[in-house]
């Protein structure tokens, strides 16, 4: 990151200007406080401010990141500070950054600043931060950091005020970014805690919201008799999918523990049509176990809390989550979050989705069972390798509550059949192999009960209306490096560092590739963010899962083995493996080294080596069979997952919401500056500002812009047939366009980021002119 030390200068006249006035949006407005700043207000009292680039500075600082400094002197290559802190220091030049004029305080797009670098970017999310204007532009993508707390920012009002406005009319906001990717796709990516989820949701209810607030007649019609409107039902789809799929975690108290691609469909008039859901990777280890600090998923202490009452006694569950070995490892509770109002939330969506007492009444008894498996029972027989049943209470509960037969449930488990040949053979279970059996049956229950409730969902959000397009919204588990990374951290990071690629793949080669074959005059930079080693590490031939797909063929793997295979392969000829070392901050740079991954049969292959449930067809989800009869392993079955997701990515125009964690500790308004500045690298940000700043991010066939702008010149296009590229240039000529912000590509003309707001600007006045004319014409 050497390249963004002192800072690069923008040379676009578009960063001279102050920031543009919100026309869109009164500072007067009651919505207003949390959304944007008073500029002209903010200008006038920084009026008296004096300011010298030359004798100010960014000095590094290993609490703040950056502090304010004065310089003091310059000389032979190193500078003499004093700083906001009362201390002096010499640095090198290289050292310190440029800092921005007070106009840029609280600057609503980044591309915009005069000077772009570390600290400058830090302290203009910092400043913002503070003040709770949790989103800001960076070029072509929007940064949000997460508040953790409820704003009024995603009301009604809000989404009117939004509704139809151009990017540069309102203050950022994810309803900005959702109604300029209309047609297009909304791709949301950051760290885990990052606010991932809480802003699909925002988009989710934007869309929902937007069609409601315009009616939404026909949408409305097409969901028959069902409790819900089809807007309502997309939108209490989130509580019941948060229920059953998040979890509180050390960063985040309601973190997604799946990846889900949810399609909005609307139809010709631009009306909500039907909407599907995909999701990715459950974590399922978490039924079972927990770390300090965390909790198993939502819905089992929302079974327990007092709104579930009137159901306890026929779930067969006591109120006290603490009873219960599946569910009590972590904490039991999370600050500020009513279990009991919750559990109303989520039994209210159901009902909303159209679930019918007997679904909802299966899926709460299917839940607590999975708690009761927890307190079943075993020994070991005396002198025998043949486990026992220690007592049958609880095993009867399961089974009550699962419709199967009790003896067969401890057949199963304590005596599973075995395939010997082209027969099936009983076989006793030692202790040991009884209690991996009972939790992988209950983790492998919960897995295909959260796969029927996705299918389930999505058959209630299945119209038959006409459908033309779709926006997708894409949330991922973020990245996790904990002390102990296990095959679950292997493919969510594995899914991120795809994601990751995919975003620079689109911002830095994608784009350059554009200006080449326009044959625009642009020298190729490289932006050193090629993540390609890394993802074949993962996932080539004899790549990590590829390795561990080997182990699990084999009875008596072990961590021991798999990792002496990684080791043998891998170690000292990839530049991206290593031996694990002592733990640190989670700052440190995301997979850049690998860590054992345990139990691989287990994690891999998902078996619960019971057959008591009667076969249903298939799920899915649940596990994909091989062309030779055989199951496919979970990783392989990711990967292909996630490349269809990739190619579905890669067919479509893509919007970015980079989220970022602002400290680790989950308070409102800190900022731990080395956090965020982690973030704003491995994210890429700076280099998204970058490229932006000295590309031609908008763009526009020659067709269109003169369809759209000839308005602005007309007397500048000639009569008859006229090549659109010679029209396009007549036409900027035309308006006194500098010849800087533009270039004219070979089917397309290219602007520099804001130009074309500007054009617009300009297009509404010469409009606003014409109608005022016809109107005092019509009065006479």
């Amino acid at each position: 990151m050497d390249r963004f030390r002192r800072g690069s200068e923008c040379s676009c006249n578009s960063c001279l200007h102050a920031a543009p006035v919100m026309s869109g949006l009164d500072p007067k407005d009651p919505d207003f406080k949390y959304l944007g700043v008073d500029r002209k207000a903010l200008l006038k009292e920084l009026g008296n401010v004096t300011f010298d680039s030359k004798k100010v500075c960014w000095v590094p600082d290993e609490k703040e990141g950056y502090v304010k400094g004065d310089v003091i002197s310059r000389e032979g290559g190193k500078v003499t500070v004093k700083t906001e802190k009362g201390e002096e220091k010499t640095l090198k030049e290289d050292d310190v950054q440029q800092m921005n004029p007070p106009k840029f305080e609280l600057y609503e797009d980044m591309a915009n600043l005069t000077f772009l670098n570390d600290a400058s970017v830090l302290h203009n999310l910092k400043q913002r931060y503070i003040k709770m204007l949790i989103y800001t532009y960076s070029g072509l993508f929007c940064v949000v950091v997460n508040p953790y707390k409820r704003l009024p920012i995603y009301t009604n009002s809000v989404v009117l005020k939004y509704k139809g406005k151009r990017k540069t009319e309102m203050p950022p906001h994810a309803f900005a970014i959702s109604d300029n990717a209309y047609s297009n796709m909304l791709q949301g990516d950051g760290e885990s805690g990052a606010g991932k989820t809480e802003n699909t949701k925002k988009v989710i209810s934007y869309f929902a919201q937007l069609t409601a607030l315009s009616g939404g007649k026909e949408a409305a019609e097409a969901v028959d008799n069902k409790k819900g409107t089809l807007e309502e039902q997309i939108v209490q789809a989130n509580p019941v999918l948060e229920a059953y799929g998040n979890a509180k975690t050390v960063r985040n108290n309601n973190s997604s523990r799946f990846g889900k691609f949810i399609r909005i469909h609307f139809g010709p008039a631009g009306k909500i049509a039907g909407a599907d859901i995909e999701f990715y990777l459950l974590e399922k280890s978490r039924v079972t176990s927990q770390m300090g600090g965390e909790r198993n998923y939502h819905i089992f202490y929302q079974l327990l809390s007092d709104y579930a009452k009137q159901w306890h006694d026929k779930l067969l569950v006591a109120p006290d989550p603490g009873l219960y070995s599946f569910i009590n490892q972590g904490e039991l509770q999370i600050d500020g979050v009513d279990d009991s109002e919750e559990m109303k939330f989520t039994d209210e969506a159901f009902d909303i989705l159209g679930f019918s007492a007997v679904e909802k009444n299966g899926m709460y008894k299917a839940t607590c069972a999975i708690m009761n498996m927890g307190e079943m029972k075993f020994k070991q027989r005396p002198r025998e390798e043949q486990a026992e049943t220690d007592g049958t209470a609880e095993a009867e509960k399961v089974a009550f509550l699962l419709g199967v037969n009790a003896k067969d449930l401890l057949q199963a488990i304590l005596k599973p059949k075995v395939k010997v040949g082209n027969d099936y053979v009983t076989k006793g279970q030692s202790l040991e192999q009884v209690n991996f059996s009972m939790q992988a049956l209950a983790k492998s229950l919960y897995h295909r009960m959260f796969a029927w409730l996705v299918a389930r969902v999505n058959q209630t959000l299945d119209t038959k209306a006409k459908r033309q397009f779709f926006i997708g919204v894409l949330d991922i588990a973020g990245f996790e490096i904990f002390d102990f990374n296990g095959f679950e951290q292997i493919c969510i990071n594995y899914t991120n560092e795809r994601l990751q690629q995919f975003f620079n793949h689109h911002m830095f080669v994608l784009e350059q590739e554009e200006y080449k074959k326009e044959a625009i005059d642009w020298e190729f930079i490289d932006f050193g963010m090629d993540l390609a080693a890394c993802i074949e590490l993962i996932e080539k031939p004899m790549g990590i899962l590829s390795i561990l797909e080997e182990e699990c063929m084999f009875p008596k793997a072990s961590d021991t083995t798999f990792k002496n295979k990684l080791y043998d392969n891998h170690l000292g000829k990839s530049p991206n493996f290593g031996k694990p070392k002592p733990p640190k901050p989670a700052r440190q740079r995301r997979t850049s080294s690998c860590t054992t991954t345990p139990a691989p049969s287990e994690r891999q292959q998902g078996a619960h080596g019971c057959d008591v449930f009667p076969s249903n067809g298939g799920d899915a989800k649940s596990g994909k069979k091989r062309k030779g009869g055989g199951m496919q392993t979970i990783s392989a079955t990711h990967r292909e997952s996630l490349n269809k997701l990739m190619k579905n990515l890669h067919s479509t125009s893509p919007n970015f919401i980079r989220c970022i964690v602002p400290n680790e500790f989950k308070q409102s308004g800190v900022v731990d500056a080395h956090l965020v500045l982690h973030q704003l690298h491995c994210n890429g940000v700076l280099e998204g500002i970058r490229i932006c700043r000295k590309g031609f991010p908008n763009r526009l066939i020659y067709t269109e812009f003169k369809q759209r702008y000839s308005i602005l010149a007309p007397n500048a296009i000639p009569e008859g047939f006229v090549e659109g590229k010679v029209v396009s240039g007549n036409i900027l000529e035309a308006v006194q366009l500098d010849k800087q912000q533009y270039r004219l590509g070979t089917t397309k003309v290219f602007f520099k980021a804001g130009v074309l707001a500007e054009l617009e600007d300009m297009r509404d006045e010469k409009l606003s002119r014409i109608i005022a004319l016809f109107q005092a014409q019509i009065r006479g």
